[in-house]
């Protein structure tokens, strides 16, 4: 008898999510393929002080939105066409300098890897991106990762999923080659993550400002640390210092707007506040807002932004200490002058560029079909439990939901999904999951939110256990069952919680 034929699955990304999900797809004696666009595992926790280039103003069609980028970014010169084929090839993702996780490591630690002991709660990008490329390397991931290369393009047929892919090379001399794959595969798994597409809104005179400034308007993707703004002005160090970030003193402090008041702009608030004279937070009340006692006490929240203004001798070259000679109108009617930089902190496209004909840019999202996976870019549609596509749960996600502890969430989806694949746990039917999806919608609303398990986190992983452990069972199984959080975990949990509660006390508005 011949051998049964070992089950082929493609996992795009690297980052955590594609990680545990490849580790627990081996696990299963899987033949798994993981592309990374990148050079290295790590995702979003890889810092490179490389800036991407900056997308169109306003940002494009979700579909598009990792396609084009600002003209005048695109076209530095003295770009090495090295370098931009680089970037556009694998642009650098958000992480900054001075990231650390928000939420603790006991919370994020997965039964694939230990950190070290004494490992603190809240640590520098680097401790994350090196816990992830151990998993990489303990559990036979990075052997069967193609780094380097890209994923153009998704589509099934038959019943096969076809995968292509080009992996871009550059030798000595600078020159870059490419070489192209097609392939088949049983499932296809997108663990790719969030954070590649700003969100540029369409606000009136931003473009201008934009072409006129470029380098003194930029999305918080390209933000790397003060240090991006610390050779602007004029320095002057604490004697015996050599410029510590608390000890910057600045002979002509600079101005900032900041548009957005989610964590990245409240983090970017209080890393520039020493080189800041003031900071502008500009918000809308939104759902995601943090308190503004988050902002270092040289910044101030103001109302959302109306209209950057024009004037008519604004086309003369501004010094780098000197502010933008225009002014900005807020929905108050109340103008600020005098900004030296605008970062937009105003998030990501969810965009899925290797599966575009399941987008549909110009519908609402409240008139999705049940085919479309992205319209406005806000939400994912169709799927069941926010990881298996309803008309083919041979497309599959990982790393979907929000305000959850991400890393062992996503390794729980991991292992729900290795199951289902082999045959060792079922899905309802479509019938069945459709039904329970369209009950969400009508709970949830469409949007953003749609995604969010914020307070509801224990109760979607006990779910997902439970449904699978049943099928275990069901098939003498028992032994080999699904275990959901540990003790460790909720503790630390609920010592989050705990000081969540304590950081929104005493709310400044």
């Amino acid at each position: 008898m011949a051998p049964a034929k070992r089950i082929r699955a493609a996992v795009i990304g690297a980052g955590i999510s594609g990680i545990v999900t490849a580790a627990h797809l081996l696990k299963e004696e899987f033949d798994v393929t993981v592309f990374e666009r990148s050079s290295v595992a790590g995702g979003v926790w890889v810092f490179d002080n490389r800036k991407p280039l900056e997308p169109a103003y306003p940002s494009v069609l979700p579909s598009e939105a990792q396609r084009y980028y600002n003209e005048i970014d695109s076209h530095k010169k003295g770009t090495l066409q090295i370098e931009i084929e680089g970037l556009l090839h694998a642009p650098p993702g958000p992480c900054y300098n001075g990231l650390r996780n928000n939420v603790s490591t006991p919370l994020l630690e997965t039964t694939l890897n230990r950190f070290p002991p004494g490992t603190p709660d809240f640590v520098s990008h680097s401790v994350l991106r090196e816990y992830i490329q151990e998993i990489a390397t303990k559990t036979g991931v990075l052997d069967v990762t193609r780094f380097d290369t890209e994923v153009k393009n998704v589509w099934k047929s038959g019943s096969q999923w076809l995968v292509n892919a080009v992996t871009l090379k550059s030798d000595n001399s600078g020159k870059v080659s490419r070489s192209w794959t097609l392939e088949e595969f049983d499932s296809v798994i997108v663990a790719s993550g969030h954070y590649h597409a700003p969100r540029i809104p369409d606000i009136p005179g931003l473009a201008d400002w934009k072409q006129r400034w470029p380098h003194r308007v930029q999305h918080s993707k390209s933000y790397r640390g003060p240090d991006d703004f610390k050779e602007k002005v004029g320095m002057v160090p604490l004697t015996g210092y050599h410029y510590f970030r608390s000890n910057w003193l600045t002979e002509d402090k600079q101005n900032f707007l900041l548009i957005g008041a989610s964590v990245s702009s409240s983090d970017i608030a209080r890393e520039v506040g020493p080189i800041a004279n003031k900071i502008y937070q500009s918000h809308r009340n939104g759902a995601y807002d943090l308190p503004a006692n988050f902002l270092p006490e040289n910044a101030v929240r103001v109302d959302e932004v109306s209209s950057f203004e024009i004037r008519r001798d604004s086309n003369t070259p501004l010094a780098d200490q000197d502010p933008i000679c225009s002014t900005i109108t807020l929905t108050s009617g109340h103008k600020l002058r005098d900004i030296h930089h605008v970062i937009l902190c105003t998030g990501y496209h969810i965009t899925l560029p290797f599966l575009r004909h399941l987008h549909s840019d110009t519908t609402a999202p409240q008139n999705a079909d049940e085919k479309i996976l992205v319209t406005d870019g806000t939400q994912f549609h169709n799927l069941h439990k926010d990881i298996f596509y309803i008309p083919d749960p041979t497309l599959i996600f990982i790393g979907v939901p929000f305000f959850t502890a991400t890393f062992t969430l996503f390794e729980f989806q991991a292992m729900v999904v290795a199951k289902v694949l082999s045959g060792h746990a079922k899905l309802p039917s479509e019938e069945e999951m459709r039904k329970e999806y369209r009950r969400r919608v009508q709970e949830k609303g469409v949007g953003k939110g749609f995604h969010s398990l914020r307070g509801v986190e224990v109760e979607y992983v006990e779910e997902l256990i439970k449904w699978v452990n049943e099928d275990l069972r069901r098939l003498g199984m028992g032994g080999k069952v699904l275990k959901g959080h540990t003790e460790g975990w909720h503790r630390a949990r609920r010592e989050h919680l705990e000081r969540v509660e304590a950081l929104f006390g005493g709310v400044r508005r």
